[in-house]
């Protein structure tokens, strides 16, 4: 008895991946980890609740989503466009992490980890709120309720989360044109 495959094409941060015949069960995380050793997103909970295994989603129309990689099947991937941790921030040509993204900074500047175990799926989480921001801006009052909206899904069980929500408004309130009426 064999199991059964199928061939799986995407774009995984900027490069393209594939074709690879992957078990046509086999979950998006279990993908990263094993076959293209991207570790940053995190089996927490393996049912869809926590948001450590998250990945970034982007849309033909320029838009992107958060999705859990530890409940959706690499194939439901086929053909799209993946960015994961790992593409944050900027790599010299040995892939040594030279420059971080404004979010992983703050976070960074607010101590907004303990183990770290959940920060990518927040790191992911912030960024898809910051691109949603840069084409929709909201007023200064609302960025409390966007941040808490965009991060309240995520389970951490070390911070509290206060850091990694102040991490957050730091960059929205501190980005030209992410909010209006400044």
């Amino acid at each position: 008895m064999s199991i059964a495959t199928e061939p799986l094409s995407l774009t995984i941060n900027g490069k393209a991946v594939g074709p690879l015949q992957v078990p046509a069960n086999l979950m998006m995380i279990d993908f990263l980890h094993e076959y293209l050793d991207l570790t940053g997103a995190r089996l927490g909970c393996g049912q869809g609740i926590c948001h450590a295994c998250v990945v970034i989603l982007d849309k033909p129309d320029g838009t992107s989503e958060e999705i859990r990689t530890c409940i959706t099947g690499a194939l439901f991937f086929q053909g799209k466009q993946v960015r994961t941790v790992e593409a944050h921030g900027r790599r010299n040509a040995e892939g040594e992490a030279v420059d971080l993204s404004p979010i992983q900074q703050k976070f960074l500047e607010h101590y907004s980890f303990q183990c770290g175990y959940c920060t990518p799926g927040f790191v992911n989480a912030a960024t898809v709120l910051v691109e949603r921001l840069a084409r929709q801006p909201v007023a200064r009052e609302r960025v409390e309720q966007e941040v808490t909206g965009a991060l309240d899904h995520h389970i951490c069980r070390c911070t509290g989360y206060v850091r990694y929500h102040q991490a957050v408004k730091d960059v929205v309130l501190n980005t030209p044109g992410l909010t209006t009426g400044d």
